[in-house]
């Protein structure tokens, strides 16, 4: 039974921010990004809580949507998006000894460079993890069945 393809997840987390990583994939790679942007934000926290965002999970991709105006609340709320398009997502996961924070790792989409963008929330981000690994897997399969498309072959 196939979903529909146009259906999209929605979770509430907190964003801590994105660095560079030399390299697209590995747990590595995920734990040591987590760590250097835990410890600068740490130095900052109380200058600059994390701000709290949307992240919208599709076939399509990830889209990050977060207020950019948090603490004025008379003004009107401004809300702030980037999106990160399927076919650049190249890891995901959830910090091995704590499932409270989630990152997932892009490359650029023209230069061999490459993000890990860090998320955490209260409770455990194996979900969000289990949706974007769910996500990835529809969009490769989708995109394999377009670009080798299977024929039935007859033998007489």
């Amino acid at each position: 039974l196939k979903r529909n393809p146009c259906w999209v997840e929605h979770f509430n987390v907190q964003f801590l921010g994105s660095v560079e990583v030399p390299y697209h994939q590995g747990n590595g790679i995920l734990c040591a990004a987590m760590q250097k942007i835990a410890t600068t934000r740490k130095l900052t926290v109380h200058l600059r809580p994390p701000s709290t965002c949307d992240l919208e999970i599709s076939l399509q991709g990830i889209n990050r949507v977060q207020t950019a105006n948090e603490y004025r609340q008379d003004e009107e709320m401004e809300r702030c998006s980037h999106f990160f398009q399927m076919k650049n997502v190249s890891f995901c996961g959830c910090h091995p000894r704590n499932s409270c924070y989630f990152g997932f790792i892009t490359k650029h989409p023209v230069l061999s460079r490459f993000a890990c963008h860090v998320f955490v929330s209260q409770e455990s981000m194996r979900p969000v993890a289990e949706c974007v690994g769910r996500a990835f897997q529809e969009y490769y399969q989708e995109h394999l069945e377009f670009a080798c498309p299977t024929e039935d072959i007859y033998l007489e």
